[in-house]
């Protein structure tokens, strides 16, 4: 797959800067009880949703969003799910259960959780390569979620739901997003989630206009949705494969959020290490940390403990809920031996490299793969799944300083080194992919 983008790469233009094209988006209608359960009609991100959440949501109305972004085969029909959603998407348009609006927009969109306020636009993003230096990933991918993706952007001609890009503004951007949420919106819902949504629509041409000239010259970060925008990547090289040329394939749906006036909350994403118990990771961890036994065991207090030593370098906790050690100050050597030095300074300084090359291979000697390390949002679900004969490696959050700088320098970072909220949430905008 990665040979098909390199192979059409070079029929492919490069933006000539972040460009944010608006569009005609496609809503849920009055017909299908928009009005007032629109929290119903929509969803998480499809990578978010287990089993049980599906099912959730295809309980809370018919026409909810689930059923396009993770669709069930037919009756019978092994392997016909895309087709399904294809079919789908195309029926709740012709009934009129979506509709698509008149003018093409930029469409700016509030997200409020536990009081914290996250806004930005919603628009058309043209699809850059990494080395072009404009949209920068900072996660590397894996074949089977963009294969999936790509495969149900292939049959509803859709982008489904947008990727979420960071940039550094207080420009002409942010201002224009500060003055609109003033006013009364184009929709708005409560999803059972607690998060507030509202959503203007921006069709003036002057204010366009100085959206575009603000953004040309910034770069964006992928904070979630690498699988989509590499999704985006390789539909856009196979319809230009195809002859097909300039199209809405060479745009993919966005949110775009300034950082530095109204980003996203950072989370941490905390670690089980499987077959190590607590004891024999803290006696290990003594020959490159300072190692403190920790009284308190509860949650909050070991996450505030961890919180304070973080302030002033690299610091984790190690528990599996009865003891708990708290690890600070790696050795130089042990950092000079476990980290590459072709590396750059803003990978080498990320708790997460840290945490995984320095902690979890050298000191504890530990395959660093799924089975011997496993991933939680959450402090109380690791230390569970850690259990009797396990350990429970809590991390401080990334600040989103680190990740754009690991970004900037055309790196990655550790898998799941991040968790962005709250997310946008998937139905309230949708892009037809047969007009931009």
């Amino acid at each position: 797959m990665r040979a098909m983008v390199d192979a059409a790469a070079a029929a492919v233009p490069t933006p000539p800067g972040l460009v944010l094209a608006p569009f005609r988006a496609v809503r849920f209608t009055p017909a299908a009880g928009a009005d007032a359960n629109l929290a119903a009609l929509t969803s998480p991100p499809y990578d978010v949703i287990d089993e049980a959440g599906v099912v959730a949501l295809e309980s809370a109305d018919p026409h909810n969003a689930v059923r396009l972004i993770l669709p069930r085969d037919r009756d019978g029909e092994p392997g016909s799910r895309y087709a399904q959603a294809a079919a789908t998407l195309s029926e709740w348009l012709s009934s009129g259960v979506l509709a698509r609006d008149e003018a093409p927009a930029l469409y700016v969109y509030e997200e409020e959780q536990d009081g914290h306020r996250q806004r930005g636009l919603v628009g058309a993003v043209a699809l850059a390569d990494p080395d072009a230096g404009i949209i920068l990933p900072h996660e590397n991918t894996m074949a089977g979620p963009v294969s999936d993706r790509l495969s149900l952007q292939q049959a509803t001609k859709a982008n489904l739901e947008p990727i979420f890009l960071l940039y550094d503004g207080g420009g002409d951007t942010s201002r224009i997003v500060a003055a609109t949420v003033a006013t009364p919106p184009l929709l708005a819902t409560t999803t059972d989630d607690g998060v507030s949504h509202r959503i203007w629509a921006l069709t003036d041409q002057p204010t366009l206009d100085a959206i575009a000239a603000d953004l040309l010259g910034r770069r964006a970060v992928i904070a979630d949705g690498h699988h989509r925008y590499a999704t985006y990547r390789h539909y856009q090289a196979r319809r230009r494969a195809d002859g097909d040329g300039d199209g809405p394939w060479d745009f993919g749906l966005t949110f775009l959020v300034d950082a530095t006036v109204s980003g996203p909350q950072v989370h941490p994403i905390h670690r089980a290490v499987r077959g190590l118990g607590v004891a024999e990771a803290a006696r290990r961890a003594e020959s490159a940390f300072t190692v403190r036994r920790l009284t308190a065991t509860d949650v909050a207090p070991l996450l505030d403990e961890l919180a304070k030593a973080g302030q002033t370098g690299h610091a984790f906790v190690i528990t599996d809920g009865r003891d708990a050690y708290l690890l600070t100050e790696p050795s130089a050597d042990a950092l000079a031996r476990s980290l590459p030095a072709d590396r750059s300074a803003a990978f080498r300084r990320l708790d997460v490299t840290v945490a995984h090359l320095t902690l979890i291979s050298d000191v504890w000697g530990l395959q660093d793969e799924v089975g011997v390390v496993d991933y939680f949002h959450d402090a109380p679900a690791a230390i569970a799944a850690a259990g009797t004969g396990g350990t429970a490696l809590l991390l401080n959050p990334t600040p989103v300083a680190d990740v754009t700088a690991v970004a900037g320098a055309g790196e990655r970072m550790p898998r799941k080194s991040t968790l962005f909220t709250p997310k946008p949430r998937t139905g309230l905008l949708i892009r037809l992919l047969d007009e931009g």
